[in-house]
Protein backbone atom coordinates (compact mmCIF):
# COMPACT_ATOMS: atom_id res chain seq x y z
CA UNK A 1 0.00 0.00 0.00
CA UNK A 2 2.80 2.75 0.68
CA UNK A 3 4.12 2.05 -2.72
CA UNK A 4 1.04 2.81 -3.83
CA UNK A 5 0.96 6.28 -2.04
CA UNK A 6 4.63 6.88 -2.72
CA UNK A 7 3.75 6.38 -6.46
CA UNK A 8 0.75 8.90 -6.53
CA UNK A 9 2.86 11.55 -3.86
CA UNK A 10 5.53 10.98 -6.50
CA UNK A 11 2.84 11.96 -9.62
CA UNK A 12 1.63 15.09 -7.76
CA UNK A 13 4.92 16.36 -6.73
CA UNK A 14 6.20 16.28 -10.70
CA UNK A 15 2.35 18.33 -11.64
CA UNK A 16 3.06 20.25 -8.86
CA UNK A 17 6.73 21.32 -10.35
CA UNK A 18 5.46 21.81 -13.73
CA UNK A 19 2.65 24.35 -12.39
CA UNK A 20 5.25 26.69 -10.08
CA UNK A 21 7.44 26.55 -13.19
CA UNK A 22 4.28 27.37 -15.58
CA UNK A 23 3.50 30.55 -12.78
CA UNK A 24 7.69 31.51 -12.99
CA UNK A 25 7.65 32.09 -16.81
CA UNK A 26 4.37 33.76 -16.35
CA UNK A 27 6.18 36.31 -14.52
CA UNK A 28 8.72 37.30 -16.68
CA UNK A 29 5.90 38.08 -19.41
CA UNK A 30 5.68 41.42 -19.79
CA UNK A 31 1.80 42.23 -19.56
CA UNK A 32 1.78 46.79 -19.88
CA UNK A 33 2.56 46.83 -16.42
CA UNK A 34 6.00 47.20 -14.66
CA UNK A 35 7.04 43.99 -12.97
CA UNK A 36 10.68 43.48 -11.68
CA UNK A 37 10.26 39.76 -12.79
CA UNK A 38 10.91 41.05 -16.29
CA UNK A 39 14.46 41.28 -15.69
CA UNK A 40 14.59 37.84 -14.14
CA UNK A 41 16.60 36.39 -16.32
CA UNK A 42 19.25 39.37 -17.41
CA UNK A 43 22.92 38.37 -16.33
CA UNK A 44 25.33 41.38 -16.12
CA UNK A 45 29.01 40.76 -16.04
CA UNK A 46 30.61 41.47 -13.06
CA UNK A 47 34.24 41.45 -12.81
CA UNK A 48 34.05 38.89 -15.48
CA UNK A 49 31.20 36.59 -14.16
CA UNK A 50 27.80 36.76 -15.00
CA UNK A 51 25.73 37.45 -12.41
CA UNK A 52 21.87 38.37 -11.89
CA UNK A 53 20.96 41.66 -12.23
CA UNK A 54 19.30 41.54 -8.55
CA UNK A 55 23.00 40.93 -7.06
CA UNK A 56 24.37 43.65 -8.24
CA UNK A 57 21.16 46.20 -8.27
CA UNK A 58 18.37 47.10 -6.09
CA UNK A 59 15.18 46.73 -8.72
CA UNK A 60 12.06 48.26 -8.09
CA UNK A 61 8.82 48.80 -9.75
CA UNK A 62 8.02 52.66 -8.85
CA UNK A 63 4.88 52.91 -10.66
CA UNK A 64 2.81 51.13 -13.19
CA UNK A 65 4.50 52.10 -16.12
CA UNK A 66 8.33 52.42 -14.36
CA UNK A 67 11.14 50.39 -13.44
CA UNK A 68 14.26 51.65 -11.09
CA UNK A 69 17.19 50.26 -11.35
CA UNK A 70 20.23 51.39 -8.64
CA UNK A 71 23.77 49.75 -9.11
CA UNK A 72 25.28 49.28 -5.81
CA UNK A 73 28.46 50.26 -7.27
CA UNK A 74 28.41 53.28 -9.33
CA UNK A 75 30.70 51.47 -12.27
CA UNK A 76 27.96 48.69 -12.96
CA UNK A 77 25.53 51.41 -14.56
CA UNK A 78 27.42 50.86 -18.18
CA UNK A 79 27.34 46.93 -17.75
CA UNK A 80 23.70 46.66 -16.58
CA UNK A 81 22.43 49.21 -19.36
CA UNK A 82 24.52 46.38 -21.70
CA UNK A 83 22.92 43.47 -20.17
CA UNK A 84 19.64 44.86 -20.52
CA UNK A 85 19.96 45.67 -24.22
CA UNK A 86 21.64 42.27 -24.99
CA UNK A 87 18.63 40.74 -22.92
CA UNK A 88 16.03 41.47 -25.74
CA UNK A 89 13.34 43.08 -23.46
CA UNK A 90 12.39 45.57 -25.65
CA UNK A 91 12.85 48.29 -23.34
CA UNK A 92 15.09 51.14 -23.51
CA UNK A 93 17.38 52.13 -20.46
CA UNK A 94 17.78 56.03 -19.77
CA UNK A 95 20.40 56.65 -16.70
CA UNK A 96 21.33 59.80 -14.74
CA UNK A 97 24.75 58.17 -14.13
CA UNK A 98 23.45 57.23 -10.56
CA UNK A 99 20.04 55.25 -11.67
CA UNK A 100 18.98 53.24 -14.51
CA UNK A 101 14.85 54.34 -15.71
CA UNK A 102 13.34 51.14 -17.52
CA UNK A 103 10.26 52.88 -19.30
CA UNK A 104 7.31 50.31 -19.85
CA UNK A 105 5.57 51.15 -22.82
CA UNK A 106 2.09 50.57 -23.52
CA UNK A 107 1.12 47.46 -25.42
CA UNK A 108 -0.50 47.49 -28.78
CA UNK A 109 -3.18 45.35 -29.73
CA UNK A 110 -0.58 43.44 -31.73
CA UNK A 111 1.82 42.78 -29.13
CA UNK A 112 -1.07 41.76 -26.46
CA UNK A 113 -2.12 38.89 -29.08
CA UNK A 114 1.34 38.24 -29.65
CA UNK A 115 1.66 37.69 -25.80
CA UNK A 116 -1.77 35.81 -25.08
CA UNK A 117 0.21 33.13 -27.71
CA UNK A 118 2.97 32.91 -25.42
CA UNK A 119 0.74 32.44 -22.44
CA UNK A 120 -1.06 29.94 -24.07
CA UNK A 121 1.99 27.84 -25.54
CA UNK A 122 3.85 27.71 -22.02
CA UNK A 123 0.23 26.83 -20.70
CA UNK A 124 0.21 23.93 -23.25
CA UNK A 125 3.76 22.91 -22.13
CA UNK A 126 2.44 22.77 -18.91
CA UNK A 127 -0.42 20.88 -19.35
CA UNK A 128 1.89 18.49 -21.55
CA UNK A 129 4.14 18.05 -18.21
CA UNK A 130 1.15 17.14 -16.57
CA UNK A 131 0.13 14.30 -18.67
CA UNK A 132 3.35 13.08 -19.03
CA UNK A 133 3.51 12.55 -14.65
CA UNK A 134 0.23 11.02 -14.92
CA UNK A 135 1.47 8.68 -17.90
CA UNK A 136 4.70 8.24 -15.88
CA UNK A 137 2.28 7.49 -12.55
CA UNK A 138 0.02 5.00 -14.41
CA UNK A 139 3.15 3.19 -16.02
CA UNK A 140 4.45 2.39 -12.15
CA UNK A 141 1.16 1.54 -11.39
CA UNK A 142 0.93 -0.98 -13.67
CA UNK A 143 4.56 -2.33 -12.81
CA UNK A 144 3.27 -2.70 -9.02
CA UNK A 145 0.40 -5.02 -10.42
CA UNK A 146 2.48 -7.10 -12.44
CA UNK A 147 4.38 -7.25 -9.29
CA UNK A 148 1.72 -8.46 -7.22
CA UNK A 149 -0.26 -5.03 -6.37
CA UNK A 150 -4.08 -6.14 -6.61
CA UNK A 151 -6.54 -5.04 -9.49
CA UNK A 152 -8.65 -3.42 -7.59
CA UNK A 153 -5.67 -1.84 -5.69
CA UNK A 154 -4.16 -0.50 -8.68
CA UNK A 155 -7.49 0.51 -10.70
CA UNK A 156 -7.92 2.77 -7.72
CA UNK A 157 -4.64 4.50 -7.55
CA UNK A 158 -5.32 5.51 -11.50
CA UNK A 159 -8.65 6.65 -10.54
CA UNK A 160 -7.28 9.18 -7.95
CA UNK A 161 -4.05 10.14 -10.03
CA UNK A 162 -6.66 10.98 -13.16
CA UNK A 163 -8.20 13.04 -10.13
CA UNK A 164 -4.94 14.84 -9.48
CA UNK A 165 -4.67 15.56 -13.31
CA UNK A 166 -7.86 16.82 -13.33
CA UNK A 167 -7.42 19.18 -10.62
CA UNK A 168 -3.82 20.55 -11.80
CA UNK A 169 -5.49 21.00 -15.47
CA UNK A 170 -7.91 23.38 -13.72
CA UNK A 171 -5.18 25.46 -12.09
CA UNK A 172 -3.30 25.45 -15.49
CA UNK A 173 -6.54 26.74 -16.93
CA UNK A 174 -6.89 29.23 -14.15
CA UNK A 175 -3.45 30.46 -14.40
CA UNK A 176 -3.88 30.97 -18.05
CA UNK A 177 -7.21 32.43 -17.66
CA UNK A 178 -5.99 35.19 -15.20
CA UNK A 179 -2.55 35.69 -17.38
CA UNK A 180 -4.81 36.45 -20.34
CA UNK A 181 -7.54 38.94 -18.45
CA UNK A 182 -4.68 41.02 -17.44
CA UNK A 183 -2.69 40.95 -21.01
CA UNK A 184 -5.66 41.91 -22.67
CA UNK A 185 -6.91 44.43 -19.64
CA UNK A 186 -5.72 48.14 -21.35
Amino acid sequence: MTEVKDIVTQTSQKMEKAVMHLENELLTIRAGKASTHVLDNVMVDYYGSMTPLTNVASVLAPDARTITITPWEKKMIDPIEKAILTANLNLNPQNNGEVIRLVIPALTEDRRKDLVKMVKQEAENARVSIRNARRDGNEAIKKAQKDGLAEDVAKDAEVEIQKITDGFGKRVEDIFEKKEKDILTV
